[in-house]
């Protein structure tokens, strides 16, 4: 999408959100920033293909995440052969030079992502699974594809936002220097924000004018009526009409449509995560049959932990298996690189590695628990709101924080994914009864 394009549909966008919200009107404040979790989505010059920067490759039936770490441990700089005439070898090195020379824990990886791939289309899933894959990277930043926006780029951090990565990225985008900039260009100047360190001043200033497109009621105008007033006035109002519409729908009987639509999506993320529980439980599998026995201390723990994650895997019967399934792929690949580190996030596995512990307690309990949790987690406790949380069905079918089923009918209620003790110690001694009283071993 052209950039003027869609700087002109942001701010139709924002003037539509103004209108509306002199309606009173209920609303829920999601996890994550601009952008969602884990980072800002930044529009990018047309995407052209590149081509690979790191000059040595694993083995051949390595993983796309492993292939990826692989470079990056010689290189800064990642760059998939499909991007080889917008990145050439000459540009790539430029880049690693000029990232080494910041002294920052930055890494570039530009590879191509659509739905069904091994990173399911999803920037946050690829820098996630690149975060894995270099464990004894402590800090790391990373900026990104956008799988969202095919011309965008996206900025990861971790463990917290010091460089202020995800804003100087998400900046790039809106820069009149970089208004017709290809990706190569685009990417160079999303490495020079990120050292500068200041991407939350960048941002405000890039997105200033969309912030005040919208004339300041009480003032005058002088000139002709705005087009783009008119323009959003017919949207507006229809707008207007579909929330008066619905407001009117739910004071009568809910109809069963709604627990259609919940139940189906519900099911697609449930075949997604699947999909994704399947790539984590192969990749670990090959990895530690792979692996020398003589210099892996760790051996018999992945090994351990690949035979419990690929039962779960068969025994599976919603999120919160598929889920336990990926924390107990994430212990046995920890055990194999001999560098543990804190398991998954403890209020919802699929936000990825919890980057700190934080003392919580349960509504109506008094004991506090030490839990490890992701950085959208933190914030939120922080902010004293309650963080996105994994779900599981009781007794009654109904749907209650996973934490909250009786530890002795749900190992990960016993376990916490990680953060009470380790998965696959629990796995191993674990007996849980389904809603329906059938038990099972797991």
């Amino acid at each position: 999408m052209p950039t003027d394009t869609r700087r002109t549909a942001t701010a139709l966008a924002a003037l539509l959100l103004t209108i509306l919200a002199v309606t009173p009107a209920r609303a829920a404040d999601g996890p994550g920033g601009i952008g969602g979790p884990g980072g800002i989505s930044a529009p990018a010059g047309p995407a052209h293909p590149s081509s690979p920067a790191g000059p040595t490759h694993p083995s051949s039936d390595a993983s796309p995440g492993q292939r990826i770490a692989h470079a990056l441990r010689s290189s800064p700089v990642y760059v998939d052969e499909a991007y080889t005439d917008a990145v050439p070898p000459a540009r790539q090195r430029q880049w690693a030079d000029r990232i080494r020379r910041t002294g920052l824990p930055l890494k570039v990886v530009l590879t191509p992502l659509t739905k069904g791939d091994a990173f399911d289309g999803d920037s946050a899933v690829l820098a996630g699974t690149v975060r894995d894959r270099l464990p004894a990277q402590r800090e790391l930043v990373l900026i990104t594809t956008d799988g969202d926006f095919p011309d965008s780029l996206r900025g990861f951090e971790w463990p917290a936002d010091k460089h202020q990565a995800r804003e100087a990225v998400a900046a790039t985008g809106f820069l009149d220097e970089t208004r017709n900039a290809g990706l190569a260009d685009l990417t160079a100047k999303a490495v020079d924000l990120v050292a500068e360190g200041r991407g939350e001043q960048r941002y405000a200033e890039a997105t200033k004018n969309l912030r005040t497109s919208a004339p300041q009621a009480g003032k005058e105008r002088s000139g002709g009526p705005d087009w783009w007033l008119l323009a959003a006035a017919p949207g507006a109002l229809a707008l207007t009409a579909l929330v008066a519409h619905a407001l009117l729908r739910s004071r009568r009987a809910a109809p069963a449509v709604p627990h259609l639509v919940f139940a189906t999506a519900r099911a697609a993320d449930e075949a997604e995560l699947r999909r994704r529980a399947e790539a984590e439980v192969l990749a670990l599998g090959e990895a530690a049959h792979a692996a020398d026995v003589t210099t892996t201390p760790g051996i018999q723990t992945a090994l351990d932990a690949y035979a419990a994650a690929a039962r779960a895997l068969d025994e599976a019967r919603g999120l919160p298996d598929l889920a336990g399934v990926l924390a107990l792929a994430r212990e046995g690949q920890d055990a194999l690189d001999d560098t543990p580190g804190l398991p998954l996030c403890f209020f919802d596995p699929r936000h990825g590695r919890a980057t700190l512990r934080t003392p919580w307690r349960r509504l109506g309990h008094r004991d506090r628990l030490d839990v490890a949790v992701c950085r959208t987690c933190a914030d939120a406790l922080r902010d004293r709101r309650a963080p996105e949380v994994l779900t599981d069905r009781d007794e009654d079918g109904r749907p209650v924080p996973y934490f909250e089923m009786p530890p002795e009918r749900s190992v990960w209620a016993a376990t916490g994914y990680g953060s009470l003790m380790p998965v696959s110690a629990g796995f191993s001694r674990h007996r849980t009864v389904s809603p329906t009283g059938e038990e099972r071993q797991t």
